[in-house]
């Protein structure tokens, strides 16, 4: 019996082995859309690299939408790009409200590619007080938490409805996560666009 047990042990750490090779490395893009043939972006990238991408039949398309430091509340879930400060704390580049229907996305905190160095914390705000270099945000995700200042000029934008219709020429977009594809091509399920002329600041 132990053998059978250790054979299925072994088979399924193989199998879940083969999963994780299989699942194919993401690509973040910035940039500016260029031009739109059907489903294909052509896109300048912020270092200045043209890019093609393919987005998905039931792609997404979000507005990142400039919004106020009072709208970010005990309770909001938020993504904050920062940097690390000596005392601990991370001084914030960029912060975005995520809607409700988005809460969870892709929580914790990582290494993220806006400056050198810099974090990303997507957590739940706990507690916010002004303090004397902008207001202090405590949040929490699930594996700790971060102590945050927001600098009064630091961008302030949240998620809304987007539509196709905002993908085109001129406009800024961020994708999080495009994947490359069988035949060479990246791939995006989802777009998020800046309205009103702005680049997302994330």
């Amino acid at each position: 019996m132990p053998r059978v047990l250790l054979a299925t042990s072994l088979a399924l750490v193989s199998f879940a082995s083969v999963a994780s090779a299989q699942q194919p490395p993401t690509v973040r893009i910035r940039g500016t859309i260029e031009a739109v043939d059907g489903p294909v972006l052509a896109i300048k990238s912020r270092e200045g690299t043209d890019m093609k991408v393919r987005m998905t039949d039931n792609v997404a398309v979000f507005g990142v939408a400039k919004t106020e430091l009072s709208e970010i509340k005990a309770g909001s879930y938020i993504g904050v790009s920062a940097m690390p400060e000596p005392d601990g704390t991370q001084k914030a580049l960029a912060v975005h409200i995520f809607p409700e229907a988005q809460r969870g996305a892709a929580e914790g905190f990582r290494p993220w590619d806006l400056r050198p160095n810099s974090t990303m914390t997507n957590a739940t705000v706990a507690e916010t007080v002004k303090g004397t270099d902008g207001q202090n945000i405590l949040v929490k995700y699930k594996d700790g938490e971060k102590k945050v200042v927001v600098p009064p000029d630091t961008p302030i934008v949240t998620f809304v409805a987007g539509d196709k219709s905002e993908l085109k020429p001129g406009a800024k977009i961020i994708i999080f996560g495009a994947v490359k594809k069988d035949d060479g091509m990246l791939e995006a399920a989802r777009v998020n666009v800046g309205r009103d002329g702005i680049t997302p600041p994330m």
